[in-house]
């Protein structure tokens, strides 16, 4: 009896530590802290829920579901239970299984403001959801979005009268004068016949004329070649929170998807001997702290190049710019700059943190579709100089997979929720060996032996990847075979990390590791283009 009033009194200890530490935002710590209170009392459903929420924070939906529903089997009528189920749900995408959960914790607190309002906005996901998925075509018939563009049309503004219309107003005015002053019916004919000539040219020179309207001052493609002046011009202008003319923008995505297109699912790289090439890690939108990469490690190029592992966009801000940025290095340079796609190049991702109200605002529509087909695009994988594998997730839930599997992967579609290409994207290391569930709801977790097996049956020396925030930037595991390098220092504003990318000179090819902090950026929060009902609990 008193080792059982001592553990609940050690355990609310933890609890309270484990408070401390979440609200310094040592997110980890107060996971670890909660665990051990929870070993001590196991039927407090309290610390449980108050640890889904610490997984909250660390994108850890699978744990965090994991977490609330031991809560919730607890105490049923524990309304936060319900509350953080929820929220995890809808950080995988999950709306109406995050509905249920909000309508329980409505039903439980009739009164709270709160619950009533992000009941609300759960409901309006659901009804849009619906509508979508009543709207949208089987995948058999839909069309190219991006073969349906042609950039070279996307040119002068019609602020003034259109030039086919002037020019037939005159030729009805010549027309109605030589009439008027009973001008043989050859020189009316003739008259016809030349204002017809006009108008045919008027239309032909309207659909050719490609200049940008004369009062746009920024960035300029001259052709159809992207130089290192524009890019260098886009950058400046975009650190000046200044846009890119969508004529431009349009051919930055539209050649660089035709670029990725002919790539394979699995790419291989090669080094030459004296050479150096830089991995980084996700971005995440963040595109003041890209910018500082450039000035550490110098801007892409054939001599200087760089392999970005996924996650160019969500969450910051700034995505739009990042990823234009990073898709005119490949345009202008495709052997200086190499992309991998990771878990948020993808359209449920890009629906709730942020992506696509971004370019709906900054762009349009068009743009929205078209990133989600050039997207598609991007390969899985990298192989550097036939011994680094690069990924952005993470290995396999299965022995036994070469790298000619990866390579026959057929990536042109959004990410499935399970198989080879989905483990690539979402899957995560742990300490363990073997396999375990995911953390985050989606793929699976995998320890050192998985890592070893796999580097040897495929005759490589080392797992690098990304895809999690890590204190200094990076992480060395699995006996020093895997490295995750996470590039967005302070992620989201909060996080209070280092950034990091990694450099690798042939032939030694061993990891030099750089790591740096954030840097100030306009005051434009993270998330600012999120769904709604997301925002609330950021």
């Amino acid at each position: 009896m008193e080792t059982e009033k001592s553990n609940v009194s050690k355990a609310e200890e933890l609890k309270i530590l484990a408070n401390e530490a979440f609200n310094a935002r040592k997110y980890s710590l107060a996971i670890d802290l909660y665990t051990q209170a929870i070993e001590l009392n196991s039927q407090n459903a309290v610390y449980l829920a108050n640890r889904a929420f610490a997984h909250l924070r660390l994108e850890e939906y699978g744990s965090a579901i994991q977490d609330a529903t031991k809560a919730i089997e607890i105490d049923p009528t524990y309304s936060k239970g319900y509350y953080r189920r929820g929220a995890a749900h809808l950080g995988l995408g999950k709306f109406k299984e995050a509905l249920k959960d909000f309508q329980q914790v409505k039903k439980m607190c009739p009164n709270d403001p709160d619950a009533t309002k992000k009941l609300k906005e759960c409901e309006k996901a659901v009804m849009k959801l619906k509508f979508e998925e009543a709207i949208s075509l089987p995948e058999s018939e839909r069309r190219s979005i991006a073969e349906s563009i042609d950039f070279h049309t996307i040119g002068k503004g019609r602020n003034s009268v259109p030039t086919e219309v002037a020019i037939a107003a005159v030729t009805v005015a010549v027309m109605a004068a030589a009439m008027l002053f009973r001008t043989s019916k050859t020189t009316i004919v003739v008259a016809i016949v030349v204002g017809l000539l006009l108008l045919l040219w008027a239309f032909w020179w309207s659909g050719h004329n490609t200049d940008v309207e004369p009062q746009y001052s920024g960035a300029r493609i001259e052709g159809d070649v992207v130089t290192l002046d524009f890019v260098k011009k886009m950058m400046e202008d975009f650190k000046n929170q200044k846009f890119l003319h969508k004529r431009y923008a349009f051919q930055i995505v539209l050649q660089t998807r035709e670029m990725l297109q002919a790539l394979p699912s699995l790419v291989d790289i090669h080094v030459p001997d004296g050479k150096r090439f830089t991995v980084c890690g996700d971005v995440h939108g963040q595109y003041y702290d890209l910018l500082n990469i450039f000035e550490l490690n110098g801007l892409p190029s054939e001599d200087n190049p760089y392999l970005f592992n996924g996650d160019f966009v969500d969450r910051g801000s700034f995505s739009l710019e990042v990823i234009l940025t990073l898709f005119a290095f490949k345009c202008m340079s495709p052997s200086g700059i190499y992309l991998a796609r990771g878990n948020h190049e993808s359209k449920s991702m890009n629906k709730i943190y942020g992506f696509e109200g971004e370019v709906r605002s900054k762009l349009n529509e068009t743009f929205v579709e078209l990133f989600a087909e050039v997207f598609c695009c991007l390969p899985l994988a990298h192989v550097i100089n036939e011994k680094i594998f690069v990924v952005h997730g993470g290995l396999f839930s299965v022995d036994g997979v070469k790298l000619s599997d990866i390579r026959s992967i057929n990536r042109f579609c959004e990410p499935p929720e399970e198989g080879l290409m989905c483990e690539l994207l979402w899957s995560d290391p742990q300490p363990l060996p073997g396999r375990g569930p995911s953390k985050r709801g989606v793929g699976l977790s995998f320890g050192a032996d998985v890592t070893k097996r796999f580097l040897q049956e495929n005759d490589l020396d080392l797992v690098v990847r990304s895809h999690e925030v890590k204190d200094e930037g990076y992480e060395i595991e699995h006996d020093g075979k895997l490295i995750t390098v996470f590039s967005a220092p302070n992620y989201c504003d909060q996080m209070g990390n280092k950034g990091a990318f990694i450099r690798f000179e042939a032939p030694e090819m061993k990891p030099n590791i750089v790591t740096f902090s954030a840097v100030p950026h306009p005051d434009v929060k993270p998330m600012a283009y999120a769904n709604n009902f997301l925002r609330m609990f950021s």
